[in-house]
């Protein structure tokens, strides 16, 4: 595949809601792309290499990278009956506490500012992500709060992912 070029104006800095984490709320064959972190204000994908730097008996160093395992935290996530993603993960680990589901969930990372265009960007789907809530509750008079880690995980493919009114399509490489 050839390089893919940033969609946005060069020497203006890329937006930070270009990128947007979906779950699968649907089923694998017919996916329903849900936003996961409506209300969240910062979030990341955090890569970790599993770097590993040696010194050989001749005094040369040398590095050792892995594919990185990717976590991403949203924290917090308000408890809302119109957000499906969240919907579906309290009633898989608050009410059913399903830990092999939580574990096998589907996510779509689509990079809005990569690709032809903002409506039509190249994304990457993991098949078996871990989708966690670490606790349930809130302040006294604030919300009802549901702060959520995510370890992506399963087979990465990647694609391109068309956004429109009616909702998320994503279509790997090479067509499907």
């Amino acid at each position: 595949m050839a390089d893919v070029t940033f969609n946005t104006t060069a020497g203006q800095t890329i937006a930070r809601e270009l990128m947007i984490a979906y779950l699968n709320t649907g089923e694998a064959s017919k996916p329903v792309w849900s936003p996961l972190g409506k209300r969240v204000e910062e979030s990341s994908a955090e890569m970790d290499w599993g770097e590993e730097t040696i010194q050989d008996v001749l005094g040369n160093t040398y590095t050792n990278l892995k594919k990185p395992t990717i976590t991403q935290s949203f924290d917090p996530c308000n408890l809302d009956a119109g957000d499906s993603a969240i919907v579906k993960v309290w009633n898989l680990g608050v009410k059913d506490q399903n830990a092999q589901a939580l574990a096998n969930m589907d996510m779509l990372i689509v990079h809005r500012y990569a690709g032809t265009s903002a409506a039509n960007s190249w994304a990457e789907r993991y098949s078996a992500c871990a989708v966690k809530p670490t606790g349930l509750g809130g302040e006294g008079g604030g919300n009802m709060e549901m702060p959520i880690d995510v370890t992506y995980g399963g087979t990465r493919t990647v694609g391109t992912a068309a956004i429109t009114s009616t909702g998320v399509t994503f279509t790997p490489e090479g067509g499907e």
